[in-house]
């Protein structure tokens, strides 16, 4: 299993927006390949691969003051429950934190708060709906001022 970098609009990004419409959209009625993606020219995209296939990714977005938010977080159904999504935000820390940010926040989906809590993120505020299903505003520190 292999971390890295993804370039927008590369054939990698494109497995990413597959695997992103797949496991988040689809279940909610919903298509990420009719939404206008032109802004995530800006944001950072990370995934993990075996071999030459992606199996998991994520979006970090540059907030400034040392933020970035993780977003669309997604792991191929037949590789969920063995570890890719944890190691996978563990590398996209490791990258921030050498990239200068300290805080981490995500929107995270009423089920995954769980996964995130065992990772140390904190919940922040009320439970809120996106994309019409509950989420819960979570932040961690990755790296001390």
């Amino acid at each position: 299993m292999q971390f890295r970098e993804i370039s927008w609009q590369s054939d990698e990004y494109q497995q990413a927006c597959e695997l992103r419409n797949t496991i988040l959209r689809r279940p909610l009625g919903m298509n990420l390949l009719q939404e206008d993606l032109s802004g995530e020219t800006e944001y950072l995209h990370f995934g993990m691969f075996e071999s030459d296939r992606l199996v998991a990714c994520v979006l970090a977005v540059p907030l400034g003051s040392g933020r970035a938010k993780l977003r669309q977080m997604a792991v191929s159904g037949e590789c969920q429950g063995q570890g890719i999504g944890r190691r996978l935000i563990q590398s996209v820390e490791d990258c921030l934190v050498q990239q200068g940010f300290q805080v981490v926040e995500l929107d995270a989906r009423r089920e995954a708060v769980g996964f995130y809590e065992k990772l140390g993120y904190v919940s922040q505020g009320d439970e809120f709906i996106s994309v019409t299903i509950p989420h819960q505003r979570m932040t961690k520190v990755i790296a001390a001022d």
